[in-house]
């Protein structure tokens, strides 16, 4: 037949179309448009300035050497960043999902009262939003800058993550909350006991969201937080890898410093801040598509 191919395999012909193995190029191109910049980093990483200077689109050094690792492993302020955002991390997550999951549920019953204009007025902040300098205001009103409540607090609940919720717990049957009602169980039971276990694919998908959003907190914390002790991962990276570069100037003329390979330490910094969330990301994996897919479906 034109435009198809055939293979035997196991006894049976299978058929190959000119759309799929389209399909499977363009995917395959896309794939690799994903992994080659990857490996690109992590191969940066590792190498040294010469060998980069070289041959810049690196997928495995030839050298590899740790110079870049250890020159910010080797900055104390690294222990520093890596403890403020693992408890705003620790801290932050939690209280997001309690207000996620606390506000979808009530918004997401029918019978509650005032529902449409609650819920329309949490949308309107999708669109608009306060401004910095008032937010920096009321922070600094409640005595929070220069504390990692100021971190927490600001970003306590995102509003298209509160929807993803409200659409999965309005996609479960009323007939579950009715007759936990009928058996005098109050709005926190039936959230608590009934609706969270049976949204744990949403749950998992926020508490991922949630959890990269915390760990790649820098815009709030540069604002909020002048303290060296309590700057987070992100801010500490940064300068690092700002410290890293530096230039001095003789009498006859201009000489550079030795210094580290700073584009290997800047791959090196990207490295450090995403291995902890690819650590995270397969335990989490099985309920993230459904979670999704699921959430994104209005009720």
């Amino acid at each position: 037949m034109a435009g198809a191919l055939y293979g035997k395999r196991g006894g049976t012909r299978k058929r190959i179309t000119i759309t799929g193995v389209v399909l499977f190029l363009l995917l395959s191109s896309w794939g690799l448009i994903i992994v080659v910049p990857f490996l690109n980093v992590v191969a940066i990483s590792f190498t040294s300035q010469r060998e980069y200077l070289e041959t810049p689109l690196l997928l495995w050094p030839k050298a590899p050497e740790l110079r870049a690792y250890q020159e910010i492993m080797k900055d104390s302020r690294i222990g520093t960043g890596y403890r403020t955002s693992v408890l705003i991390v620790l801290i932050g997550v939690p209280l997001s999902l309690f207000l996620s999951s606390a506000t979808g549920y009530a918004l997401s019953r029918k019978n509650y009262p005032g529902r449409k204009f609650f819920l329309y007025f949490v949308l309107f902040t999708m669109i608009f939003h306060g401004g910095i300098v008032p937010t920096y205001l009321v922070v600094r009103n409640l005595r929070l800058t220069n504390t990692i409540w100021s971190v927490i607090l600001t970003g306590g609940m995102n509003t298209f993550y509160m929807i993803l919720m409200f659409n999965y717990f309005g996609s479960l049957p009323e007939s579950l909350m009715e007759s936990a009602r009928l058996d005098g169980a109050g709005e926190w039971s039936i959230l608590f006991r009934i609706v969270l276990p049976l949204a744990l694919p949403i749950v998992a998908t926020l508490t991922l969201f949630y959890t990269v959003d915390k760990w790649n907190e820098w815009f709030g914390a540069m604002i909020f937080i002048r303290k060296n002790s309590l700057q987070p991962l992100q801010l500490v990276l940064r300068s690092i890898v700002f410290d890293s570069i530096t230039t001095t100037e003789n009498a006859s003329a201009m000489v550079f410093i030795e210094r580290p390979f700073t584009t290997g330490i800047k791959m090196a910094a990207v490295i450090v801040t995403m291995l902890p969330i690819m650590l995270i990301y397969p335990f989490l994996q099985k309920h993230f598509a459904k979670g999704v897919m699921v959430g994104a479906i209005k009720a």
